[in-house]
């Protein structure tokens, strides 16, 4: 029986067009932070699986498949010591899924609120998979028995339905700590990056207004432009952080500079108090082209290379079927299929 003796942490980005700031503070830069910490092992993956719960089409998603590999590896994801690899090249995710879909209860799925979020009144008109999303999140990890994963909020109910499956799992089949139950690992202070013009909104791939969101893909001039337009009101900075709960543009920005300088909330408001937003912005554009500039630069560099990107991912997906097939052939031998 494979076991996992140290920390394995696993987890993906959808290949969905423009990657933005919340992707890479609230997920990819993690990834990055993950790797370097000691007796550690990192898979990620680019999740094409659950892209096409949705229509897509298909040349683009070839396309955006690339734009995440690059923003892994522009951030600073070393894919010698991390697994990069794409979701659809490695078959034991899809075999695993089904396998725990005859684990998981229906009643399980019909609680998850995202698919409730995401279908709203066409519930009966949207594909099975988006309905059975986190059972393949399932599948995902407990392919290579991961035993953390970092999440966001709106990831922490299925990662304990995850959870839930390997329980039910290691029940139904007499094999007693077969999966791990997976630990989530949440983000830092600006694991939701919101709206750049409505803070009460997170920033989002699919807004219509390219304004609202920083594109790992912009240049830097058009970030710095962005920064500058972004909504804000007539105030000046706060003398205490509590008062950006009724601001929820301006909270936005001082988590967004907190987040990329490294500081707590507290300290930018009290280096920014009374200060106005003629200060702030640029002072925040300034630090934006130091901390995300040379990512960009290196994205692009990356993404004139598509021979390069797809060599990596290749020799990804066989380190990660390396993983998953002994892992499935041991799920298949406690189920009771023949071989």
């Amino acid at each position: 029986m494979t076991n996992v003796s140290k920390k394995r942490v696993f987890s993906g980005v959808q290949p969905t067009a423009n990657l933005h700031l919340g992707n890479y503070l609230g997920a990819i830069r993690r990834f990055v932070e993950l790797q370097n910490e000691p007796a550690t092992e990192c898979i990620y993956c680019v999740v094409d699986l659950h892209a096409i719960t949705v229509p897509q089409d298909p040349e683009k998603l070839r396309a955006q498949t690339r734009e995440v590999a690059a923003a892994y590896l522009a951030a600073g994801v070393d894919p010698v010591r991390s697994v990069i690899f794409v979701q659809s090249n490695v078959s034991a995710h899809a075999e695993l899924a089904w396998i725990l879909n005859c684990v998981a209860r229906m009643g399980w799925l019909e609680r998850m609120t995202q698919f409730k979020d995401k279908a709203g009144k066409n519930a009966e008109r949207s594909s099975v998979g988006l309905f059975d999303y986190p059972v393949l999140m399932a599948a995902d990890i407990l392919t290579y028995k991961a035993t953390h994963v970092p999440v966001g909020d709106d990831q922490k109910q299925h990662l304990e339905l995850s959870r839930d499956i390997a329980a039910r799992f290691n029940t139904d089949f007499k094999v007693d700590g077969f999966f791990p139950l997976p630990e989530p690992i949440i983000g830092g202070p600006a694991a939701r990056v919101m709206n750049l013009q409505d803070g009460t909104k997170k920033m989002s791939k699919s807004d219509p207004a390219d304004n609202s969101r920083i594109n790992l893909t912009d240049s830097v001039d058009v970030m710095v432009k962005k920064i500058k337009k972004a909504k804000t009101d007539t105030l000046p900075m706060p003398a205490h952080v509590d008062e950006l709960k009724s601001r929820p543009e301006v909270d936005n920005l001082v988590s967004i500079y907190a987040a990329l300088s490294g500081q707590t909330k507290e300290q930018v408001v009290a280096e920014f108090v009374g200060a106005g937003f003629g200060v702030f912005k640029p002072r925040l554009a300034d630090l934006a082209v130091e901390a995300l500039g040379p990512t960009m630069t290196s994205m692009a560099t990356y993404l004139a290379d598509p021979a390069q990107i797809d060599a990596i991912l290749r020799a990804g997906a066989d380190r990660a079927n390396a993983i998953a097939q002994p892992i499935l052939k041991d799920t298949k031998a406690a189920v009771g299929f023949w071989s």
